[in-house]
């Protein structure tokens, strides 16, 4: 969904450039700098997951040399591909559709000013064909007419919508009863207004909603499938979120998107095992330059008593030690154990080492 968002704000935001005029209709701006030979444009504008930067790069002889368009968006192998499945997906019972038509009404539907008929505020080609057969099936309305108030009061009435705006209402309970029609219109308001962002960045769930009752709702609903869906004000909108990546596989459950939900997992396993490698490679990393630090330190407070005292003055189990840390000065302390006769473990090593140790620092 924020993907065609994009679509059609960049559409608006490069139209804007081109002629040099402000991003009124994205509520944006337009700034530029001229060259000598050619003129770049920058224009920002509000989308649904944040701002959209477009730079536009115009020749003196009026062509378009350059366009770039940077912003928020789904991640196509799983936001992208769970919508596209979702779309696709229609319950046979109509007491779940109707309950995943509440969900997309409640959050993207509007009555027209003019017509006073029903209709949905979006450019998601997806969403508007899920809704176009969930109407003809529930309703036997074709959506690619316009809505009367007589048709449209009878299809809120079924909805259980008796207030207006009809997208800062709340599904009333009667349609929410079953499980299977709590999953429906959990779907029908991710396809709405929901998001997934990028995995392999950062596990992010979200469906904004217009006011806190509809967000709690939502949350109350996700949290009653075991996941542990949170609310954030973020302006002005209700955002319910899941941060934890094995929670958005369980909301990717929940809405039955099947082969959305193996992508994701299969993103979380090399993740994990990418992680458990770093750390593993951090770990020995950091216990060799452990070792090497104290190799390197044991070496100068051998050479240090060699110099000022001897190493023929020193105790013979003491000059064994000193002498084998000399003549392998990268030998762990369990190897330099196993070239001592008779054989030593690491602890006697370190102790023999520590008492050098001590010796060089009363001669320093």
């Amino acid at each position: 969904m924020k993907k065609q968002t994009i679509r059609s704000l960049s559409a608006a935001v490069a139209m804007s450039l081109i002629v040099g005029a402000s991003l009124v209709a994205c509520g944006g701006k337009s700034t530029s700098t001229a060259a000598a030979a050619s003129v770049t444009k920058t224009g920002t504008g509000k989308g649904f997951g944040g701002d959209i930067v477009a730079t536009l790069t115009v020749e003196s002889d009026g062509t378009v040399s350059d366009c770039k368009l940077e912003g928020a968006s789904e991640t196509e192998s799983i936001g992208g591909a769970a919508l596209e499945e979702l779309a696709k997906q229609v319950s046979k019972s109509r007491h779940c559709q109707l309950a995943e038509l509440a969900g997309i009404i409640e959050l993207s539907g509007r009555i027209n000013e003019k017509t006073k008929g029903l209709e949905l505020d979006t450019e998601n080609l997806l969403l508007l064909n899920k809704y176009a057969t969930l109407m003809k099936r529930a309703f036997g309305t074709d959506t690619t007419k316009a809505l009367d108030e007589q048709d449209t009061g009878k299809i809120l009435a079924a909805l259980k919508i008796t207030a207006q705006p009809v997208n800062r209402q709340t599904a009333d309970g009667l349609l929410l009863m079953q499980t299977c029609c709590k999953r429906a219109f959990i779907r029908g308001a991710f396809m709405a207004a929901g998001s997934i962002s990028d995995p392999n960045k950062a596990y992010h769930f979200e469906i904004v909603c217009h006011t806190k009752e509809q967000a709690r709702q939502l949350q109350e609903l996700l949290c009653g499938f075991d996941t542990d869906a949170k609310i954030v004000e973020r302006k002005g909108h209700y955002v319910v979120y899941i941060k934890e990546g094995a929670h958005i596989v369980d909301s990717l459950n929940i809405m039955e998107a099947y082969v959305s939900l193996m992508k994701l997992e299969n993103v979380r396993i090399l993740k994990e095992m990418r992680n458990s490698v770093n750390r593993k490679v951090n770990c020995e990393t950091a216990n060799i330059s452990k070792t090497v630090n104290a190799a390197v330190k044991q070496i100068e407070d051998i050479r240090l008593i060699q110099k000022m005292r001897g190493l023929d003055d020193l105790p013979a189990q003491l000059r064994e030690m000193a002498l084998l840390r000399l003549e392998y000065p990268d030998a762990p302390l369990k190897e330099l154990g196993g070239y001592l006769d008779p054989p030593m473990g690491k602890s006697g090593v370190n102790h023999r080492l520590r008492k050098l140790s001590a010796i060089a620092e009363e001669l320093r």
